[in-house]
């Protein structure tokens, strides 16, 4: 957590000394395409230090009130974000209609390009940066800002070009126009990412996560894990929890029960993600012998004739796969 720390503190000196550049742009020109960059980053600002916030809580222990952890909460910063990010573009999407029926002047449209060209190359820098470390670490929150960084790049390098085609062909109303444009675009990216968070929020299933899992078990299963089911998967931070029931032969003693369970930890914390497993062992039944992959059984009823492939659709029942 002190690099992730470290990362969203320079993140938000900078934000705050990009949108000083910004405005300085935007109070220059007197352009409403330049004011959509300048609103934007009065969001990165308060974003990041609502980020640097959540990843100091999500930090903290488990206590009696939050059993799982404060994972959740840089799900809620990323909500926050991209709620602020529609809010800032929808201001902007309102002012530049307006400017459209009422134009006012703008000048000095090339210095302000230059202004607005040089603030999207560091961010845009530092957006790559914190998806790289994001996805490291790994954390949502550093993500989020990455990306969100990134498309301040996008609209800055939009902005540049916008402003050097309005100085060129004298076309002002193309100031207000193109602030629309970019506009939605910006709200888009809010809506998807409050989309992300709500997801998480909600205890949706990441099924990106769950079929990498899923495919680790299917290649390196075990000959005495019989059946997996009742499979449920959740996000906390950081942390995916996994809960289900695995089926083992009914001889097996608890030490050897217990040696399963541990080697189904290990292997999917090894190979796909860092996992906390709740695992509820059940014991074998007649009807599990025709697809039961366990050699030398003395219990055994009748011979194996079926390999069940463990999909999302299968495993996820609260059955084993003989009912």
């Amino acid at each position: 957590m002190k690099e992730q720390k470290r990362i969203i503190r320079i993140a938000l000196i900078l934000g705050v000394v990009l949108m000083l550049a910004k405005f300085g742009a935007y109070f220059l020109t007197a352009s409403n395409f330049v004011l959509t960059d300048a609103t934007e980053s009065i969001v990165n600002v308060l974003a990041g230090s609502f980020a640097f916030f959540s990843i100091y809580l999500a930090a903290q222990p488990r206590d009696e009130n939050h059993p799982y952890g404060h994972g959740k909460v840089e799900y809620f910063s990323v909500f926050v974000e991209g709620f602020l990010i529609g809010i800032a573009a929808i201001a902007v999407i309102i002012k530049s209609a307006y400017s459209l029926i009422y134009p006012s002047p703008i000048q000095n449209l090339v210095t302000g390009a230059l202004i607005i060209g040089t603030t999207g190359i560091i961010n845009g820098l530092l957006g790559w940066y914190m998806i790289r470390k994001g996805k490291s670490l790994p954390s949502i929150t550093l993500d989020a800002d990455g990306r969100h960084l990134l498309i301040d790049m996008v609209t800055s390098t939009g902005l540049v070009a916008g402003l050097l085609l309005i100085d060129f062909t004298h076309i002002y109303w193309l100031d207000s126009a193109l602030s629309i444009a970019v506009g939605l675009y910006i709200l888009y990216s809010a809506y998807k990412l409050v989309r992300k968070s709500v997801a998480v929020l909600m205890d949706e299933a990441d099924f990106t996560v769950v079929t990498e899992v899923i495919k680790v078990l299917n290649e390196k299963r075990n000959e005495s894990w019989i059946d997996i089911h009742n499979f449920r998967a959740q996000k906390y931070g950081n942390e995916l929890h996994i809960d289900c029931h695995l089926t083992l032969p009914s001889y097996f003693d608890l030490v050897h029960v217990h040696e399963q369970v541990k080697l189904v930890d290990t292997l999917i914390n090894t190979e796909v993600i860092k996992t906390e497993w709740f695992i509820h062992t059940d014991p074998c039944l007649p009807a599990c012998c025709h697809y039961c992959s366990m050699p030398d059984c003395a219990i055994r009823t009748e011979p194996k004739i079926e390999e069940i492939a463990w999909t999302l659709a299968k495993i996820i029942r609260n059955k084993k796969h003989f009912e």
